[in-house]
């Protein structure tokens, strides 16, 4: 294991990236800003056009999703109310967004389920299953956030650890960078663009409605 510019330790499974070699200042914080994780998330839950039962039901469940892809990050307001919590700590691991996703989904998926259930947009199956759709809503963009941050673990701030407790360590690929507006923009662009495009492509099916 190499070390960085502070004389510590990388840990394994890191690739690290010359700094200088990308066009960036040397120690420059990176993880991936809001619009990228909301990309990231809108990608992660692009496969729903396929595996629900109707199109708009899927269009339902990849709006109510969106907004999970930063539910990670929830630590940002904790970590200012109990000490002991950090960011890209506890929060950033699969079995917290997992435990996460079991309290809040269901409680969304009983929300959707009178807002949407007696209209088009919510199809019979996934009513009669809104825990699970709820769940689901809630845990795949959850899991997004996680990967999304394994691509920018950051050298200067506090790596993320997204297999804890099963793996004490951290697990990432230093690719991108905080404030690169062609990674974060992109990521949004893509996934605008991927369910547009899916959504409109599932409706030419003579199943889809």
């Amino acid at each position: 294991m190499g070390r960085n510019r502070a004389g510590v330790r990388r840990p394994p499974f890191r690739v690290m990236l010359d700094e200088t070699r990308i066009g960036r200042a040397p120690g420059a914080a990176r993880m991936v800003d809001v619009t990228g994780h909301l990309g990231m998330a809108l990608l992660w839950l692009a496969p729903a056009w396929f595996l629900l039962d109707h199109r708009k039901t899927a269009g339902t469940f990849v709006v109510t999703g969106v907004p999970f892809g930063m539910l990670p990050d929830i630590d940002l307001v904790l970590e200012g109310l109990v000490p002991t919590i950090k960011h890209h700590g506890v929060f950033h691991t699969v079995l917290a967004v997992t435990l996460l996703a079991a309290v809040i989904g269901p409680v969304v998926g009983k929300v959707v389920e009178p807002l949407a259930g007696n209209t088009d947009w919510l199809s019979p199956d996934a009513a009669a299953h809104s825990v699970r759709f709820g769940f689901l809503a809630v845990w795949v963009p959850g899991l997004a956030h996680v990967f999304a941050d394994m691509l920018s673990a950051p050298d200067i701030a506090d790596s993320i650890e997204p297999l804890w407790p099963l793996y004490h360590g951290s697990i990432g690929v230093d690719l991108v960078w905080y404030n690169n507006p062609v990674v974060n923009w992109g990521l949004l662009v893509a996934g605008v663009l991927v369910n547009v495009g899916l959504f409109l492509y599932v409706g030419g099916r003579p199943s889809s409605t």
